[in-house]
Formats: structure tokens, C-alpha cells, sequence
């Protein structure tokens, strides 16, 4: 199998093939394996990644600045608040100077488009950390956490509670890559971007459904999903956070999943808003092997792109 992905940059999941994703999982696998017997690899030595930050981060700044150190590289942090890009300079102006500087770039930014700017102009590989449409290496370390405990993704079903938000619409395109139906439980008001529905409809192998019944979509539920109702830096609205309460992840919803599902939330988390406590400190919960995932996937990506 050639050790290379079929894209260039990783900007979307719908733009990856079910081979890239086995690529990644094989990959991160194996790097785990290294990490935790403390098997030292430096398949990146001498190599360097920007990092541009244009939203605050704890797990993808950690995690990709972890990844590139245990794989032999470098990475450093752009705050893009303190760069020239922050007084006026172009996103293109400064991905082809970042390109004769660095070997890839990662960005966390406010609007997709600037990912796409980058990709653009960047003559070295550009990995989104994070952008307002979608969080493509939190769904790849979410789907390979869901591997490495049910063993599988045919026959599962993924129920996504509450808001549709960006980390739903990566998941939306993973799961119908790897055949796990989905089921999306959401307010009329904040249901998933059109266009990712569109999208998710032509690619799937698996269901993919919409409803305004949390009970519905945790219903034999495999895996119970949820994320923030407020992204960070915005304020959750009193009308949202009214839409929203039907929807928490309580001991009673999950008690309409299988008995082994998993929970699951990328962080941080708002406790006793989109879910209570007792689910997120329960036994059934993985939201920090989700998280300790970040580190291996990325690895992953990063040793198959650099």
C-alpha cells in the first residue's frame, strides 16, 4: 500500500477516500504502539509546521505541537493576532511566504474561507485545526477512538444530540465514508449546514438521519455524541439555550442507547448545560481517550503528509 494520502491538504473529510481514512487508523495504530512502548520515532526529523492560530486552543495547539516533537520535527505557534496577517497582510501574501519557511501549515481560524485561501496559495501541505464549518482531525480521532473500542464501523449508530455544529459536519462526512449511520437530533433552528446534508446523502453508505427527537436518535444508539452549544468566544443566546434543554445528554436519554454505548464530546465541555455530570464522569464515557487520540491521529496525518 503506497504510504501517501490521495489529497494534498486536509481540508474536508467529503475529499478523502475510505482508504485514506484506513491509512491514518493504520497509521496512528502503529505510532500509539511506539508511544506507549516508548519506541522513539524521528520520521520528521528537521522537518517544520506552522501553526496559525486565529482562535484560542488547549488540545489542537498541545497535540500538534506534541506530535511534531515526538516525531523528531518542529512546530511553531503563530498567534495571528500578532502577525502581519493580523495588520493588513493577505492570507495569501502569507502562505507563500510561510511555504519557503516551513513544510506544512496547520491553521485554526474563524472562517472556512481563509482555510481555502491558504490551500490556494501554499506551496506545502495545509491541514485544517479548526475552522466555522467543519473540524476534520477531531472527526478522524473520533472515528478511530469508536474503532479502537467497538472493533468495527458497519452496523453502528452514531446519535449526534443537540447542535449541528462544525465537529457534526466533519462526523456527517466520516460516517458516511465508513458506513456507521447517523442519527442527528436537533432544533429546526440549528440543523446541519445544507450543503453538508447534500453532500452526506450522495456519499453514504449508511443512514443518515435528521429529527427533532433526541429519544429517536439515541434509540439503540452504539455512540451518543454532543458538543457546546456556544462556540468559543460567543455567547449562548437566552432563546438558543430555551431552543437547546430538550436536548441535553442526561442519565434518562442515554438510558435509550445500548447498554455499552460510548459518550462521547470533543471538549471543552459546559457541564450541566449540553450534558450532566453523571454522563460525562460515567463509566461509559471516552472523552479522554477521544482526546489522547488527537495526539496519535495527528501524528499519523502529519508523518503520511510531511
Amino acid at each position: 500500500m503506497n504510504d501517501r494520502l490521495s489529497v494534498s491538504h486536509i481540508v474536508s473529510l467529503y475529499d478523502l477516500s475510505t482508504e485514506d481514512f484506513n491509512k491514518i487508523f493504520k497509521k496512528a495504530a502503529a505510532l500509539k504502539k511506539d508511544y506507549e512502548s516508548g519506541k522513539k520515532t524521528k520520521i520528521l526529523e528537521n522537518k517544520t509546521l506552522a501553526m496559525i492560530f486565529e482562535k484560542p486552543s488547549t488540545r489542537t495547539r498541545v497535540s500538534f505541537e506534541a506530535a511534531m516533537t515526538q516525531l523528531g520535527g518542529h512546530a511553531q505557534y503563530i498567534d495571528a493576532t500578532t502577525t502581519q496577517s493580523g495588520r493588513g497582510e493577505t492570507i495569501a501574501d502569507t502562505a507563500r511566504v510561510l511555504s519557503k519557511y516551513v513544510d506544512g501549515i496547520m491553521a485554526r481560524v474563524n472562517d472556512h474561507s481563509t482555510i481555502l485561501d491558504f490551500v490556494i496559495n501554499s506551496e506545502v501541505p495545509v491541514i485544517n485545526g479548526l475552522s466555522d464549518f467543519n473540524h476534520p482531525v477531531q472527526a478522524l480521532s473520533d472515528m478511530f477512538t469508536i474503532w479502537e473500542k467497538k472493533k468495527k464501523f458497519k452496523g453502528l449508530k452514531l446519535a449526534w444530540v443537540g447542535d449541528a455544529t462544525n465537529v457534526c459536519h466533519s462526523l456527517m462526512y466520516a460516517c458516511g465514508k465508513l458506513d456507521v449511520d447517523m442519527w442527528i437530533a436537533v432544533p429546526n433552528l440549528y440543523r446541519p449546514n445544507k450543503g453538508v446534508i447534500i453532500e452526506a446523502d450522495k456519499l453514504s453508505l449508511a443512514a443518515t438521519e435528521i429529527t427533532t427527537d433526541p429519544k429517536e436518535a439515541a434509540s439503540d444508539a452504539d455512540v451518543v455524541y454532543t458538543d457546546t452549544w456556544a462556540s468559543m468566544g460567543s455567547t449562548l443566546s437566552p432563546a438558543k439555550k430555551k431552543a437547546l434543554e430538550p436536548y441535553q445528554v442526561n442519565k434518562e436519554l442515554v438510558k435509550h442507547a445500548k447498554k455499552d454505548y460510548l459518550f462521547m464530546h470533543c471538549l471543552p465541555a459546559h457541564r450541566g448545560e449540553e450534558v450532566t455530570t453523571d454522563v460525562i464522569d460515567g463509566p461509559n464515557s471516552i472523552i479522554f481517550d477521544q482526546a489522547e487520540n488527537r495526539l496519535h491521529v495527528q501524528k499519523a496525518i502529519l508523518s503520511l503528509m510531511l
